[in-house]
């Protein structure tokens, strides 16, 4: 890839303190219409990652992606913690003896994206955290094969991971406990898709600072 594993510790904070930093918002979220849990469940699992951050930076990406994956499945718990774990370890396995470049991580995220789908039995437009991470799979694979640079790609990516997030307040959850809300969902985007949305950019922002030269 353009940077190296060592990246790890400062793309797993920027991600935990983006959390932290809307965990009352995104928890008013998941009360609206779900168990009101899910920033509580997906901390543990970021302070988890969080002990073991400078560990995973002296793995390979796909070593590093399995460990980052059953990290999350063991501490996270619940369906969370099931989902964001199969994203990674399906990276991590999907990334074996692939060269990883943009290409080889578009296509390793995006069989990554499929297992989560496959796991929660979940489609785009069902008020899910697949409602960010399918858009964002899509637009990677698009440019992976273009001369695009990471300047101009880091900000697009972003801009896809909002939206998808943004998208999900007008539609119908029909899955998980939101779906027992039915109309009454609508309104309201899924704590899920925002906490997706939120790590992804916060990813992207801490990858545009050492884009210029990645270690």
């Amino acid at each position: 890839m353009e940077f190296k594993p060592d990246v790890l510790p400062a793309l797993i904070k920027a991600a935990t303190e983006a959390v932290a930093h809307h965990a009352e918002e995104v928890t008013a979220l998941d009360q609206a219409i779900g168990d009101g849990d899910h920033v509580i469940n997906l901390q543990r699992g970021l302070q988890a990652l969080m002990e073991q951050r400078e560990a995973l930076a002296q793995l390979d990406w796909c070593s590093a992606w399995q460990k980052i994956g059953m990290i999350l499945m063991s501490t996270v718990g619940g369906a969370s913690g099931s989902l964001f774990g199969t994203l990674f370890v399906t990276m991590g396995k999907a990334a074996i003896d692939q060269p990883l470049g943009l290409l080889g991580f578009a296509a390793a995220f995006a069989q990554g994206v499929a297992s989560v789908k496959l796991r929660g039995k979940t489609e785009v437009g069902e008020k899910t955290m697949v409602d960010v991470l399918q858009p964002v799979a899509e637009h990677l694979q698009s440019v992976a094969g273009t001369p695009t640079g990471l300047q101009l790609l880091l900000p697009e990516i972003d801009r896809v991971a909002v939206a998808g997030m943004d998208s999900t307040r007008a539609m119908l959850a029909s899955k998980g406990r939101a779906s027992f809300m039915a109309e009454r969902s609508v309104g309201h985007i899924d704590a899920g898709a925002r906490t997706s949305q939120l790590m992804i950019s916060a990813i992207v922002a801490e990858l545009a600072k050492h884009s210029a030269s990645p270690s």
